[in-house]
C-alpha cells in the first residue's frame, strides 16, 4: 500500500484531529488504552502541529519498540513519506510510522504503544510480501489477511473452550445470553484493529470484529491490566510469525454484542436481530446484503462475512 497525503494534510497539518473530542475514554472497550489516550487527546487539541513530534518522543523514550526489520519506533509527518514508497515497507526499513492529523492514525499510534510486539509482527510479514510481490494489482492473500488483522481484529480471549466453540459456531445466545456471566471470568475481548476503534467513536450494532481466538491459562483473567496486555502481545506476536495466513480462521463477532460493551445488550431480545446476530456464514453475493442496517458502513459490515 501507497499512502500519500492529500492536498490539505500537506498544507494544514495544524489543523485540529476532526472529532477527537468525542473519543469517550469510558467506552469499556477503551479501558485498556484509556490513560495514555486521554493524555494524547489533551495534547493534540493543545498543540495540533506538535502532535506527530510527541508520539516519536514517546516511542523513543521508556521501553525500545521496534518495527518490523528491528529499527526503532518513531512517527513522522505523512508529507515525510517519499512519492512511491509503500507504506509498510518504509516502516520496516527505517522505523518511521507515517501519520496523519487524522482519528485513523491517532488510534494507530495508539495500538503500537498498546501491542508494539504485534505491530511489529504484523510490518515484518507485511514487508517480506512487499519485497516478494510488489504492490501493483491485488493485494493477495497474505497481506489481505494481515491488513484485515491491523485494520479491524478483536482478540477474542478464553480459557474456556467451550466459550471459543460457541464463538465459532454462531451460537450468540449461548455465548452473550447463557454464559453471560462467564465474561471477564474464563474469556473477553480487546479490540486492536484501529479503523475498527475509529467506527467505535461513533457505534452501530452491525460494527463487527475480525475475531483472533487467543487461547490462554485460567490464571490470566487475574492479572492486571498492564500483565494481560504484556502476555497477549507476546502470544499473539508469535501466534502470527510464522503461521499460515488464511481470513477462514477469523470468527465475525459483533462488537456491541460483548457483555457490558453496550446498554442495550442487556437485554437478550438484542440478540434476535439476525441481520446482525446470523446463524453462519453468508454466502458470497447472497440475497438481502444491500437492504441490511441503516447506512453504508452497517450494510459493508453485515455482507463482510
Amino acid at each position: 500500500m501507497t499512502r500519500q497525503p492529500c492536498l490539505a494534510e500537506a498544507e494544514e497539518p495544524a489543523r485540529p484531529i476532526a472529532n477527537i473530542e468525542r473519543i469517550d475514554w469510558s467506552a469499556p472497550w477503551l479501558a485498556p488504552h484509556a490513560a495514555r489516550g486521554a493524555r494524547w487527546q489533551r495534547a493534540a487539541l493543545a498543540d495540533p502541529s506538535g502532535f506527530v513530534a510527541m508520539l516519536a518522543r514517546e516511542a523513543q523514550a521508556g521501553d525500545e519498540k521496534v518495527t518490523g526489520n528491528g529499527r526503532p519506533l518513531t512517527f513522522i509527518e505523512q508529507a515525510q513519506l517519499p512519492e512511491g514508497t509503500a507504506y509498510e515497507a518504509h516502516i520496516a526499513a527505517t522505523g518511521g510510522v507515517p501519520t496523519r492529523h487524522n482519528l485513523h492514525d491517532f488510534f494507530n499510534a495508539l495500538i503500537w504503544f498498546a501491542y508494539p510486539r504485534v505491530k511489529a509482527t504484523l510490518n515484518a510479514r507485511q514487508a517480506r510480501a512487499i519485497a516478494r510481490d510488489g504492490v501493483s494489482g491485488a493485494r493477495g492473500a497474505e497481506r489481505d489477511f494481515l491488513t484485515l488483522f491491523d485494520e479491524n481484529a478483536v482478540l477474542f480471549v478464553s480459557a474456556d473452550p467451550t466459550l471459543t466453540a460457541a464463538l465459532t459456531a454462531f451460537d450468540w445466545r449461548r455465548l452473550f445470553v447463557d454464559e453471560r456471566a462467564a465474561w471477564g471470568i474464563r474469556c473477553e475481548v480487546r479490540v486492536f484493529g484501529h479503523a475498527l476503534i475509529e467506527k467505535l467513536v461513533f457505534p452501530y450494532k452491525a460494527c463487527t470484529g475480525h475475531a483472533w481466538i487467543v487461547a490462554a491459562p485460567a490464571e490470566y483473567f487475574t492479572w492486571a491490566l498492564e500483565q494481560q496486555a504484556v502476555w497477549l502481545d507476546g502470544a499473539v506476536a508469535a501466534s502470527l510469525a510464522d503461521c499460515k495466513l488464511d481470513n477462514s480462521r477469523y470468527a465475525p463477532l459483533p462488537v456491541l454484542g460483548v457483555p457490558g460493551f453496550w446498554p442495550a445488550n442487556a437485554d437478550p431480545a438484542f440478540y434476535d436481530d439476525r441481520q446482525v446476530f446470523r446463524l453462519g456464514r453468508r454466502s458470497r453475493g447472497a440475497p438481502g446484503c444491500t437492504e441490511a442496517g441503516q447506512n453504508e458502513d452497517e450494510r459493508r459490515e453485515v455482507c463482510r462475512w
